[in-house]
């Protein structure tokens, strides 16, 4: 622990004293107020360097931040750090080490907007008296450009912090060995389909105080940021409750949040997973400015030293037992017999040419007895059978057709469209039917890998439509398909 750290100890215990029962009063203002500092022009994830530049640029005009170029990535890109605050307690935070994982990058742009506005300045006034916040907002900006977790080089950056191969992370080291920072927050995005352990619950978030040595030792440094995260778990618990998982703490000797605490910086790792009907993380974003202004605000005030490191342990450890979609008991007949099966469906994103956006392929990625697992979407099967879906012969051009249309052809159990009109510039069918051509004859079979596309029947009444992994029940609209494919 730096000198400052603990010359800053007496001062802040007095802040705390004074602020302490505004603790709560001054979270939910910051939940409710969100909107106002939430950064509109990063609505989406696979934010590109070139769009965070220009909020960059606007934040070195205004002097009450410091903003610096660090260097450059393989690419060129320049790599900067933006800072704020008088006060003695260093706190560095950086995102998007992976290039596609980015969901704190707009996190760090809405507290970097929560800092520059009008509103609780008192507050504000107090916290940077006791602290200096620094941000590397994009860590990896080359691959960010095409929404990849390496490098230009092809390395994880997040695998170099012995051999400092890569300038990104050479700036991360230096960076930290210049500042000697006192916490630091390394903050990324975990697959969805990871869950708190034993629960039905996704791990929206979760947290991990990184080991220092294979002997997974506790020392003050680490315990820190124990505390710290029992803080922040607390906070997360108001706003997705039971959510919240503990990633593993297995020891990495190439990585950098467990170099960062072996240097004697307490690291903190986020790591931002799914929540349900949120695919651009955008509440997630929200969870991840509440959680880390409210770390923040606990190591200002000393707060955070007040809890015991045993909570840490209790907070449930990550698991991977999610799916998109799990249907429990359906019966599937193959050469004359019948077979109960579950099957677990993930929907895998690809991305367009551009990077910029993506459409959804989904496959079968289990199958048999998956009673330990859970869906997001869960569909109870047991009276259900299996079917394959119909084909639309006709002439009219989709493009032509509303929702209500398409509506009427799934509910009679269509699920391909068969059109002469697909264009070879679309990766996708922008309808909620696959588009195939005329001789397209369906023939679904359960397997590994599969597409899931297929009815689901109670005798001749359908219940269910899966179309490429999304259901489609009697009642639901046909906009709950995202995408379909084009298959010929």
């Amino acid at each position: 622990m730096s000198m400052s750290f603990k010359k800053c100890v007496l001062h802040a215990f007095i802040f705390f004293c004074s602020t302490a029962s505004m603790g709560q009063e001054l979270l939910q203002r910051l939940h409710d107020e969100y909107q106002q500092y939430r950064e509109p022009s990063l609505a989406k994830r696979r934010i590109k360097h070139h769009e965070i530049q220009p909020l960059i640029e606007s934040l070195a005009s205004d002097k009450e931040f410091s903003v610096s170029v660090l260097g450059s990535s393989v690419q060129g890109r320049p790599i900067s750090l933006i800072s704020i605050g008088e006060g003695p307690v260093s706190i560095l935070f950086w995102s998007q080490m992976h290039g596609n994982e980015p969901t704190a990058t707009m996190a760090l742009f809405d507290i970097l907007n929560f800092l520059r506005s009008d509103y609780l300045k008192k507050e504000k006034q107090k916290l940077l008296k006791n602290t200096t916040l620094h941000f590397i907002p994009m860590l990896n900006p080359d691959g960010a450009e095409v929404y990849s977790r390496y490098n230009a080089l092809g390395i994880d950056i997040n695998r170099d912090a012995v051999r400092l191969q890569t300038p990104e992370g050479k700036i991360l080291k230096d960076v930290r060995d210049s500042l000697q920072a006192d916490f630091g927050f390394n903050l990324h995005d975990q697959s969805k389909y990871y869950n708190a352990e034993l629960t039905s619950r996704p791990a929206t978030i979760s947290y991990l105080a990184p080991a220092y040595n294979y002997k997974k030792e506790i020392n003050e440094v680490r315990a820190n940021a124990m505390k710290v995260i029992v803080h922040m778990n607390q906070v997360i618990q108001q706003y997705a409750p039971g959510q919240v998982g503990r990633y593993s703490d297995s020891f990495e000797p190439r990585a950098f949040g467990d170099n960062i605490m072996k240097w004697g910086t307490s690291a903190i790792l986020i790591e931002s997973g799914g929540y349900a009907q949120d695919p651009e993380k955008q509440y997630i974003r929200k969870l991840n400015f509440l959680s880390i202004l409210s770390a923040v605000f606990t190591i200002a005030d000393q707060s955070f030293q007040a809890t015991e490191i045993t909570e840490y342990e209790q907070i449930p450890n990550n698991d991977r037992k999610l799916f998109d979609v799990k249907i429990k008991g359906a019966t599937y007949w193959l050469d004359g017999k019948s077979y109960k099966v579950d099957l677990g469906i993930n929907h895998f994103e690809v991305d367009n040419f551009t990077h910029d956006d993506f459409y959804y392929h989904s496959r079968i990625v289990d199958i048999g007895d998956l009673s330990t697992y859970y869906g997001y979407q869960e569909i109870d099967a047991q009276q259900l059978t299996i079917k394959d879906g119909k084909v639309y012969q006709s002439s009219i051009d989709p493009s032509s057709l509303q929702p209500k249309d398409f509506q009427k052809l799934v509910a009679d159990g269509h699920t391909y469209f068969a059109s002469n009109e697909m264009q070879d510039s679309l990766r996708h069918s922008p309808y909620p039917m696959h588009l195939v051509s005329d001789a397209f004859q369906p023939s679904f079979k359960v397997s590994r890998g599969a597409n899931p596309t297929f009815l689901l029947t109670n005798g001749d009444q359908i219940t269910y439509t899966l179309i490429n992994g999304f259901v489609v029940s009697q009642e639901a609209s046909v906009d709950r398909v995202k995408n379909s494919l084009i298959l010929k």
